[in-house]
């Protein structure tokens, strides 16, 4: 199995596990699935309990971050990278030919690492494919490997529902101007393959909140502080 498919497959599993659902099982008995809007993410477990809410929340961002520093900690420990560390004097012209490559092939295997972790967390095996809506996996997905673009999206999420009270406005409007930002910001190491998974994985926290898109559109979503969904 070569390494993208290896760190697919375990980045998908990381990522479905579902926390929410989990942490709702066995410190309350119930099925989150059945409660608000039957999510299993942060905000609709806050309903349920505010405090496993907040731990929701943080083992999501966990799930997606760990098989991202897995994958970083695996491409510069490859052989290939070893090699260009230990370049001689004489070398280093060639050591520089290969550095790009490598680079891209670091850059290209945490992407892939982040968009599968978040789509196990959408697609879970475990709850018949039905997860969450991968905003908070993938903010820990790409901070590690874009931190200023990760930075941006955070901002303007704070703005947006600061300004309209939407959550799902703000996280919708917030995955939209992500690969954007990663790319002005030169945020994403040169490394075209990334800034297209980036992109996906954007496109797919949106395609998950079509149906607050629809509320919005229509003007029956709840605000923050007002049951939102």
């Amino acid at each position: 199995m070569t390494p993208y498919l290896l760190t697919a497959a375990f980045s998908y599993l990381s990522g479905s596990i579902p926390f929410g659902y989990l942490l709702v099982r066995i410190f309350r008995g119930e099925d989150i699935r059945k409660i608000g809007s039957g999510n299993i993410g942060a905000t609709n477990v806050s309903r349920k309990s505010p405090a496993l809410g907040i731990l929701t929340l943080l083992l999501d961002a966990l799930k997606g971050f760990a098989p991202v520093m897995l994958a970083l900690w695996w491409a510069h420990h490859s052989g290939d990278s070893t090699s260009i560390l230990a370049a001689t004097h004489g070398q280093v012209e060639a050591a520089r030919s290969l550095a790009r490559p490598l680079i891209q092939h670091t850059y290209l295997l945490a992407s892939i690492a982040a968009f599968f972790a978040i789509v196990g967390h959408v697609f879970p095996a475990w709850l018949h494919f039905r997860g969450g809506k991968g905003v908070a996996t993938g903010l820990g997905s790409w901070i590690g490997i874009a931190p200023r673009g990760v930075l941006v999206m955070v901002l303007v999420f704070i703005l947006v529902v600061a300004v309209f009270r939407y959550i799902s406005l703000g996280s919708i409007t917030a995955a939209a101007i992500f690969p954007l930002a990663t790319r002005m910001l030169h945020d994403y190491h040169d490394t075209p393959s990334m800034l297209w998974l980036m992109s996906a994985s954007s496109l797919l926290i949106i395609t998950k909140h079509h149906a607050n898109i629809q509320r919005l559109f229509l003007g029956t979503e709840a605000r923050f502080g007002t049951g939102h969904k």
